[in-house]
């Protein structure tokens, strides 16, 4: 898959193609169905298919101070939309200037002049160009002036709940990391570097990792999880995770701390990956250290029950 930043450098002999268009945030399973038809489309007319998202997110440009908790970081996005067989991967700069443009403006240079899209498929709430006046209905008739079709995607669901970027959000908000990966189709994921901490794990004889996670990434609720950890090299390993201030200690820094379960290795400067399975508890305060060594060790049993049987 190519990944390129910008229209203003297509490759070479640039021709047709099928386009959709959104910014996928979490690559969720409504994303999935809606790139499945895009790589489908392309196949069946023998075309590339491109996929468009954008960088920053829209909402922090058009109203700063908004922008809404980050599911996948790009090159995770990346990743994950090479998976499904899209060809090109294309981040559009967002700016307030591209917010401002007319939605047939929008449609002329950027899908027509610029990618020469024979086929458009996006979600069936999809709107674009200012103040989101664009809609499929208006994608389909410009496409019937300029020469393309435009397919507006069944939004999918599972016992009476919509997958959507904002729904998982509500989730992993909420803790319930099980219904958040049930919507996405595999576990919530929280990337970070690994940085120093207190060394206050490793004195308890429970070291950890210390993430520090990208500024918009969206970090579960307070609480102890049942985790897959991947460090740099791919390797993945059990980990039991705390997500909060420690109470306990009177912490005030909210922080992921990861517990790599069966290995005895410093992971600082590393970029990992956290997979987030399952909650165990929320956080809590304990009236001293023998009890929270107590119920950490139950932490680490239960979490090594989960991840075997997952």
């Amino acid at each position: 898959m190519q990944r390129w930043r910008g229209l203003d450098h297509l490759p070479g002999g640039w021709g047709r193609c099928v386009v959709t268009i959104g910014v996928f945030d979490g690559v969720h399973k409504g994303h999935q169905a809606l790139i499945g038809r895009a790589v489908e489309l392309a196949e069946q007319r023998g075309l590339p298919s491109v996929l468009m998202t954008f960088d920053p997110h829209p909402s922090e440009v058009v109203r700063p101070g908004s922008h809404p908790a980050q599911l996948t970081t790009l090159r995770r996005r990346a990743e994950l939309v090479e998976e499904l067989g899209i060809d090109h991967f294309v981040v559009v700069p967002f700016s307030l200037e591209t917010s401002r443009m007319p939605a047939d403006q929008f449609v002329h240079e950027v899908l027509v002049e610029k990618l020469h899209a024979a086929a458009v498929v996006v979600g069936e709430n999809f709107t674009f160009g200012h103040k989101a006046l664009g809609n499929v209905a208006m994608l389909r008739q410009l496409g019937q002036r300029f020469g393309f079709v435009t397919e507006g995607a069944d939004l999918v669901s599972a016992e009476e709940v919509t997958y959507s970027s904002t729904y998982i959000r509500a989730c992993i908000d909420a803790g319930d990391v099980k219904a958040a990966a049930e919507a996405l189709g595999r576990p919530h994921r929280l990337e970070g570097i690994v940085v120093k901490g207190d060394g206050r794990g490793k004195d308890l004889g429970f070291p950890t990792a210390n993430l520090s996670t990208p500024k918009f990434a969206a970090v579960p609720a307070d609480g102890i999880y049942a985790c897959w950890f991947t460090d740099a090299k791919g390797k993945t390993l059990k980990a039991a995770v705390s997500v909060g201030t420690n109470p306990t200690f009177s912490g005030r820094e909210r922080r992921v701390e990861a517990f790599v379960l069966d290995v005895d290795e410093d992971y600082y400067g590393q970029r990992v990956a956290l997979d987030f399975v399952d909650r165990l508890r929320e956080m809590e305060k304990y009236d001293s250290v023998e009890a929270l060594l107590e119920q950490m060790h139950r932490d680490v049993d239960r979490t090594r029950e989960l991840l075997t049987e997952s």
